[in-house]
């Protein structure tokens, strides 16, 4: 039995509009819930200026708030990964919608720089809602609409950060005064938690007569080979860096939030959660190593690897983009103040709209493997142009650059979320998470690199760490035939994956 394609037939096409549809209402209804999430997760961006007149802030406490509302999403994202493949997405979703209304007024009402910084960092977790939607939209579609489905889910959705930047400081002048920026971000908190009570009654974990794939045990990925272990060990470090990073950001060096002891606390307590992870990733993955995997079950860990690094140079180098693209105009072009930069700069985001529904569709049609190098090698050389960028361009052409190397880096983020729900079913949630954290990574690091160069070396590079990444996805495996889940009973499922 088929765990998904009997009970969600192909039609050949996605029809959006058809509400009939229990599939298309799912998409729907899923990617408003990620929309969401983006809206609170970046309600404080465009409020900025209300924010720090209100607190007398200073540019480092500014920044520090900036670096915070990325600093748990990392860690975020892996959890979340296993409570939806263990739980489930409907109330997962459903969950994380209602915590995060009760975050966000926390943020919106604090009465200090203390609490700011504390609802801040909590509002991280909100940030790993995405991770939520690609298990929910992977268990509805068949593997030849996948694509486009997990690209309209995630290019609709994250373009919930560009509506909270169009809408927020319009809706906090309606409410007047010098509170209204609170009010603003408070109605998204509202928002928010009205709709978790909507996605919980009309959300669903599967299509009727489907089966939801659990893990054999929570606490890490299953491998099924003992390099796969070690491969995935060292897989993980790089996210322990990126934290490490961060508290470093934090501290006297950087935007002086932190003590230096303060600092090492951290350091030291990211070094105890490592070790915790890897006691926990053995005894997830003990007896499969010990007693060996069936060959029906087996599935090789490079793909999660190559997926996360193909994540990390796409999602990563836009996050990271979209972080310096207006002071990038403001600096390189004489004659422009603040707002045209930041409205020119704003196009990065749009491209979302379209770009990763774009990917996915071509990860459809033309294969998973032969679209993401594709779009990651148009990637690369989308930053090599933007690295040529000087005062002499005129502005238009700087800006159909930039549009164009935005397109490539969208797609490429939707032909990665393409491939995750066809690599093994009941861990598409901490593949996904482990995917997603990645991209975080990869902010932290373009950002960090772009601390210490040039805007030019900047972009050189992103684009070359992309060509680097584009040979790696070369040896990635096109999915093909079907997998195999085998429930507690022994009961084999087939599912469809070509």
């Amino acid at each position: 039995m088929s765990g998904q394609q009997g009970a969600v037939p192909d039609t050949g096409g996605i029809r959006l509009f058809n509400f009939s549809d229990p599939k298309i209402k799912t998409l729907h209804i899923t990617w408003f819930a990620f929309f969401l999430t983006f809206v609170v997760w970046f309600s404080h961006a465009p409020m900025l200026a209300f924010i720090k007149e209100a607190f007398d802030l200073t540019t480092p406490q500014i920044k520090a708030l900036l670096i915070l509302n990325v600093a748990l999403t990392i860690p975020a994202r892996i959890v979340i990964g296993m409570l939806v493949d263990k739980y489930g997405p409907r109330i997962t979703f459903s969950c994380l919608l209602f915590i995060s209304a009760f975050t966000c007024m926390g943020f919106a009402f604090a009465s200090s720089y203390e609490q700011l910084a504390l609802f801040r960092f909590l509002l991280g977790f909100t940030g790993a809602g995405f991770v939520i939607g690609i298990r929910m939209v992977g268990e509805w579609f068949p593997a030849k609409q996948v694509g486009i489905a997990e690209g309209i889910y995630g290019g609709w959705g994250n373009f919930g950060s560009a509506a909270a930047a169009m809408t927020l400081p319009t809706l906090a002048y309606l409410y007047g005064g010098d509170d209204g920026w609170r009010y603003a971000i408070a109605t998204t908190g509202v928002v928010i938690g009205l709709y978790s009570f909507v996605y919980y009654a009309n959300a669903r974990n599967t299509p009727k007569g489907s089966t939801y794939f659990k893990p054999k045990k929570a606490g890490g990925l299953e491998v099924t080979s003992r390099g796969d272990f070690f491969f995935y060990l060292l897989m993980n470090v790089p996210m322990y860096i990126a934290l490490g990073v961060l508290a470093w950001k934090l501290s006297p060096s950087g935007v002086g939030l932190f003590t230096e002891q303060t600092m090492q606390i951290c350091w030291v307590v990211l070094a105890v959660l490592m070790v915790f992870q890897i006691s926990q990733i053995w005894s997830v993955n003990k007896e499969n190593l010990t007693k060996g995997v069936p060959e029906l079950e087996k599935y090789r860990f490079k793909n999660v690897a190559i997926l996360d690094v193909a994540y990390f140079v796409t999602f990563g180098s836009e996050l990271a983009v979209v972080s310096m693209l207006p002071l990038f105009f403001l600096d390189t072009f004489e004659g422009l103040d603040p707002v045209k930069a930041g409205l020119l700069a704003s196009g990065f985001a749009f491209m979302n709209l379209v770009a990763r529904p774009t990917g996915g569709y071509l990860s459809d049609r033309i294969g998973r493997r032969n679209s993401l190098m594709l779009l990651i090698g148009g990637l690369a050389i989308g930053y090599f142009v933007l690295s040529q960028i000087t005062g002499a361009w005129a502005i238009p052409l700087a800006v159909i650059a930039t549009m164009c190397c935005s397109f490539f880096v969208q797609a490429g983020e939707g032909a990665v979320f393409a491939i995750v729900p066809l690599v093994k079913r009941r861990m598409t949630g901490q593949i996904a998470g482990m995917a997603g954290a990645y991209g975080n990574v990869g902010a932290v690091t373009y950002l960090t690199v772009l601390s210490f160069v040039d805007y030019s070396t900047f972009f050189m590079v992103i684009g070359c760490s992309a060509l680097v990444i584009f040979i790696a996805a070369f040896f990635l495996d096109e999915p093909r035939g079907q997998i195999a889940e085998v429930m507690e009973d022994g009961t084999v499922h087939m599912i469809d994956v070509s």
